[in-house]
């Protein structure tokens, strides 16, 4: 057999014209997103820069730097199958590594600065494909656009004069903003919790689940206690620290749990808007329990090397028309690349990590 012939020269010159062309086009989008040429535009860099302030602290989290590792399993019954084909649908049980935590920078912050309190987890499922979550303890997000997210940090940021937040300037942001309503209402009602446990957190953003046909349902979820009591550790007066306590109080006691609940979208309901929330009455489905089992400090548990990307999905759920999520993974991945930086250079802080600790 003789090797095929090559292409007549006068065709080559299109060929390479053509990968050529494609190379410049992938580089220009890659410049592009980056800023580089346009340095004007709102990129990942500029909002975690935002979110880190004129305080650095070195190695953590840039946003939710204060928390706990917590490891256990997804217990499905098999109730969320007809909607995704996703495998963690399927009877039986996932594991997972997640993280409580509060909002901000600050990982040395008392636990009652702030009534928001956040869950994230990746659940490991047998194909070898994950799926990863940050959840909130709060029923809406204050804005719907990344420009809108990175200019509220802007707005609340400490004046360095003061130490605190202009109120004019967080007046006039959210003046600025009436999309901003239903969670400032929120925020009005809202206490610091005594526990993690006690707490429901949900998805905020939208979600499509994919079913065996290959049919879209828009979805939200939210997992929900079956701990409501504050049987734990109360909080004590000049202690910044008593969510970890708590947590580690209930936990030896026994396994705490939720149940994950997905919400299904009717038609009209916005999919790319979480300053909005779908009414109540929409059909949700119990698809199954979370156990939390074990807790471990943040500086040496397994999630403290996580990349909690919300994009990070296995077949069968599919991100929504929803422009935060894009931004989110793409600050996640900024952050990340921080603080796992700066901790090589933190004496006693080597860390190798395996695939699975990857930013993807």
């Amino acid at each position: 057999m003789t090797d095929p012939s090559p292409p007549p020269p006068s065709r080559q010159p299109w060929r390479w014209a053509v990968i050529g062309l494609a190379v410049a086009g992938l580089a220009f989008a890659f410049a592009w997103v980056a800023g580089w040429i346009t340095p004007q535009r709102l990129t990942s860099h500029r909002i975690v820069d935002a979110l880190q302030g004129n305080t650095v602290h070195p190695g953590f989290r840039r946003n939710h730097a204060k928390g706990v590792c917590v490891a256990g399993y997804f217990e499905s019954n098999g109730a969320g199958a007809a909607y995704s084909t996703a495998s963690i649908f399927a009877a039986g049980r996932t594991p997972f590594v997640g993280r409580f935590a509060l909002p901000g920078g600050n990982p040395y912050a008392p636990d009652s600065s702030v009534p928001i309190r956040s869950f994230a987890l990746r659940f490991s499922l047998p194909n070898g494909e994950q799926w990863r979550t940050g959840m909130n303890s709060m029923p809406v997000f204050p804005v719907g656009t990344p420009q809108a997210f990175y200019d509220q940090v802007v707005a609340t940021s400490p004046d360095p004069a003061t130490g605190k937040p202009d109120p004019k300037r967080v007046g006039a942001f959210f003046a600025a903003h009436p999309e901003a309503g239903p969670f400032l209402a929120w925020v009005k009602t809202a206490k610091p919790s005594a526990s993690y446990v006690t707490e429901t957190y949900e998805s905020i953003n939208a979600f499509y689940f994919i079913d065996p046909t290959g049919k879209r349902h828009p979805v939200r979820w939210k997992v929900t206690p079956e701990a409501t009591d504050d049987a734990g550790t109360s909080p004590q007066a000049g202690d910044p620290d008593y969510l970890a306590r708590d947590l580690q109080q209930r936990l030896a006691q026994g396994p705490q749990r939720w149940h994950l609940r997905v919400t299904l979208a009717s038609p009209g309901d916005p999919t790319n808007d979480a300053t909005k929330m779908w009414p109540a009455e929409r059909h949700v489905i119990d698809v199954g329990t979370l156990v939390v089992e074990s807790e471990q400090p943040q500086d040496s548990g397994p999630c403290r090397d996580v990349n909690y990307d919300p994009t990070i999905l296995p077949a069968g759920i599919q991100i929504s028309d929803d422009p935060l999520l894009p931004a989110r993974s793409s600050a996640y991945a900024d952050s990340y690349l921080r603080r796992t930086s700066e901790e090589a250079h933190i004496p006693g802080a080597a860390h190798v990590k395996t695939p699975s600790e990857q930013p993807q």
